[in-house]
C-alpha cells in the first residue's frame, strides 16, 4: 500500500507508469514549435514564471474567459498557448486524462530552456490543474519598474530569496521586451529630461534609435543584447555595462543587496546554468496543486 501511495506522490518520474511518453511528447511538441519560431521559446519560460506567481503553478494562465489571468495587463503580450494546447492534444490521445496542463507548462518551460543552448534539468511532476482564474490576482507579478526591495518580497512570498531573484531574471537572456515598456528611460527617467543614469551612455544612442521618442511602443527589443534567442550568462555582463533594458533588470545590479548575486554570474555560465534549474525547480514548487485540491483539464483553456 505504501509503495502505491508512493507512485502517486509529486515527484520526478510520476508518469513513468501512467503516461511513459509524456516528457517526450511535450518535447516534441516545443521542438517543433520553437524551430518554426524561435520567439516562442521564451514565451513559454515567461509563461511558466507568469503562472507560478499567481495562485501557484498550476495553469490558471491557460484560462480563457472576459477576465481571466491571461486577460490581465501583464500577460497580454505572452506568446506559446497553442503549443500547450498542441502538447495537451497528443497527451490526451496517447493518455486520457493522465497528464495535467500545469505538468505541461513546466515541462515545456524546462524544454524552451534546453533548445536554446541552456542546461537540462529534472522537472517534478504530479501537479494538478487550478479552477479559479482572476485577472485581479496578476497584480501579484512582479513590474518591470519595481524597486528591488518590493521585488524581494514578492518572491518572498513565494518562498524564493534573493538568488533565486536574481538567478529567475536571468531568464531573460533570452526574448525581448516592447519599447513602450522601457522607453521612459531613453527621454525623461522620473521627469528629469534626462536618461536613466543607469544606461551606459554609449548604449543609449543604440536603444534610442530601436525605440525613438513618439515611435511605435509595439516594437519588441532584444532584453539581452547580443543573445535574444541564446541561453546564457551574458544578460548579467550587459547589466554589469550598464546594458540592462528594464529599469527592474537594471536595478539588480545598481542596488548593492542583489549586485553581490549577479557577480557570481559573472564569467561562469555553467553556474548560471546549474542554479537556473535549481531555481526553477524551486518556483515550480509553489502552490502546487495535488490530489482533490484540483483536477485534469481535459482541455487546457477550460476547466472540465
Amino acid at each position: 500500500m505504501e509503495q502505491l501511495w508512493w507512485r502517486w506522490r509529486y515527484r520526478v518520474g510520476f508518469y513513468k507508469y501512467t503516461c511513459p511518453r509524456a516528457e517526450t511528447i511535450v518535447q516534441s511538441a516545443v521542438q517543433s514549435a520553437v524551430k518554426a519560431n524561435p520567439t516562442i521559446a521564451p514565451g513559454i519560460l515567461r509563461m511558466f514564471f507568469h503562472d507560478c506567481f499567481v495562485n501557484g503553478c498550476d495553469a490558471s494562465i491557460l484560462l480563457k474567459g472576459t477576465s481571466t489571468e491571461k486577460t490581465g495587463g501583464p500577460n497580454l503580450q505572452l506568446r506559446g498557448f497553442e503549443v500547450i494546447d498542441a502538447a495537451k492534444s497528443q497527451l490526451e490521445k496517447a493518455c486520457p486524462g493522465v497528464v495535467s496542463c500545469a505538468d505541461i507548462v513546466a515541462l515545456a518551460a524546462r524544454d524552451s530552456v534546453v533548445l536554446t543552448g541552456g542546461r537540462s534539468w529534472q522537472v517534478p511532476l504530479g501537479r494538478r490543474d487550478g479552477l479559479v482564474s482572476r485577472a485581479s490576482d496578476t497584480a501579484n507579478l512582479p513590474a518591470f519598474n519595481e524597486p528591488i526591495s518590493a521585488q524581494i518580497k514578492k518572491f518572498a512570498d513565494k518562498g524564493l530569496d534573493i538568488h533565486d531573484l536574481v538567478t529567475l531574471v536571468g531568464g531573460h537572456t533570452i526574448g525581448t521586451a516592447q519599447c513602450g515598456v522601457f522607453s521612459y528611460r531613453l527621454y525623461n527617467f522620473n521627469n528629469t529630461n534626462r536618461p536613466d543614469p543607469d544606461i551606459n551612455p554609449s548604449f543609449l544612442p543604440q536603444l534610442r534609435a530601436l525605440c525613438p521618442s513618439g515611435g511605435d511602443g509595439s516594437k519588441r527589443v532584444a532584453l539581452d543584447t547580443g543573445s535574444v534567442n541564446s541561453f546564457g550568462n551574458s544578460f548579467y555582463t550587459n547589466l554589469k555595462n550598464g546594458r540592462g533594458v528594464i529599469e527592474s533588470d537594471a536595478k539588480l545590479w545598481s542596488d548593492p543587496t542583489t549586485q553581490k548575486f549577479v557577480k557570481r554570474f559573472l564569467g561562469y555560465g555553467s553556474l548560471f546554468d546549474f542554479e537556473f534549474g535549481r531555481s526553477m525547480v524551486k518556483m515550480g514548487n509553489v502552490g502546487v496543486k495535488t490530489g482533490k485540491q484540483g483536477e485534469i483539464r481535459k482541455i487546457c483553456t477550460a476547466t472540465n
